[in-house]
């Protein structure tokens, strides 16, 4: 278990962008997902992303969500049984939406963390245009990864983790140096970025495979924030002269 609390690397400015999408993802599980089991199910089936659907380019039938096998001309004698259960439901909209859901406050809470600790260097390195971008491109290329080794799956699959990977990926190439306070296991110490989010990395290749957890696409959001990170080195790479807190303003660090 590693879980970062914050890092010694102040910004420029303050992470507007950031901040916004942890109100928006702990405002959407708090007051727009439903929190007893079988609403939430029904939620999760009704708008978020399902590799089957995505595979298919179009909502599960009825067939397919009773007998859960991702085949949408199983043999029925019923015609009903051919249609499907949220007929209006945009299944590649459910990318993006899944992007904000979350199936616990433990799920939520954690992901907003680590986004908050590696996100504000991030935003403030890209601009709040090129971090909106790269955020969105990192999510959908995390649950690409994920659709690729479970294109059969009718399980739908949540959270912003996959696009933090990303941001965790850029934060890897841009300040592998810059300290960051960190739970290791039961150990409260402060380590190197490069060993904190690469020990990280590591053991997304150890989940537990009935864990539910998407480790895939978290690999997937990792690798794709590394590369756009390599990528931009040439214009975003160089370190910048760090603000200096006083009479000319605060610097706002995580």
């Amino acid at each position: 278990m590693v879980i970062p609390l914050r890092d010694d690397n102040p910004t420029s400015r303050f992470p507007i962008l950031t901040v916004l999408l942890i109100v928006a993802n702990i405002f959407i599980f708090a007051f727009v997902q439903p929190h007893s089991d079988a609403a939430l199910n029904r939620f999760d089936y009704e708008h978020a992303a399902i590799p089957c659907e995505l595979i298919q380019g179009k909502p599960l039938t009825v067939a397919e969500f009773q007998t859960g096998v991702c085949e949408p001309k199983i043999a029925t004698a019923n015609p009903i049984a051919t249609q499907p259960v949220f007929r209006h439901k945009n299944v590649y909209l459910a990318v993006l939406l899944s992007m904000f859901l979350h199936g616990s406050w433990l799920h939520v809470l954690g992901n907003m963390l680590f986004l908050w600790v590696f996100g504000n260097n991030v935003e403030d390195r890209l601009g709040i245009f090129g971090f909106a971008l790269f955020y969105l491109f990192a999510g959908f290329v995390a649950a690409a990864a994920h659709i690729a080794v479970n294109q059969n799956s009718l399980a739908p699959f949540i959270g912003a983790s996959g696009a933090i990977a990303g941001v965790m990926g850029a934060y890897f190439v841009f300040w592998p140096k810059a300290r960051v306070l960190t739970i290791l296991f039961i150990v409260l110490l402060y380590l190197p970025a490069w060993f904190v989010l690469g020990f990280w990395v590591l053991l997304q290749f150890f989940t537990d495979p009935n864990s539910g957890v998407a480790w895939v696409a978290h690999v997937g959001g990792f690798a794709a924030g590394v590369a756009v990170a390599l990528l931009l080195w040439p214009r975003f790479g160089r370190p910048r002269p760090r603000p200096v807190p006083g009479p000319a303003g605060p610097w706002y660090g995580t």
